[in-house]
């Protein structure tokens, strides 16, 4: 059974003050090790944009279904593969 697990994407960088593109590689791993596989996975919090696309991306294959939360629209489904 699939599980919904949620990324915050600042938490991928807290250890500095801002995300570093030096540090991109080390991003991804961590959020491919809290996604798993075949999860629902919901990406959320501050965060530059080349880093949501990056683990977007990496994350395709991986997850079953992508979503973005935003506190200003909500969920947005980014991709669905649970249904054929």
């Amino acid at each position: 059974m699939p599980k919904e697990i949620v990324i915050d994407i600042s938490e991928l960088y807290k250890e500095t003050e801002n995300a570093k593109i030096s540090k991109i590689e080390e991003y991804i791993q961590k959020a491919l090790t809290q996604a798993e596989n075949g999860n629902d996975i919901i990406l959320t919090g501050q965060g530059p944009i080349w880093l949501y696309l990056k683990i977007a991306h990496a994350l395709h294959g991986k997850a079953r279904k992508l979503i973005y939360r935003s506190p200003v629209i909500g969920d947005l489904l980014i991709f669905d593969h649970s249904v054929d």
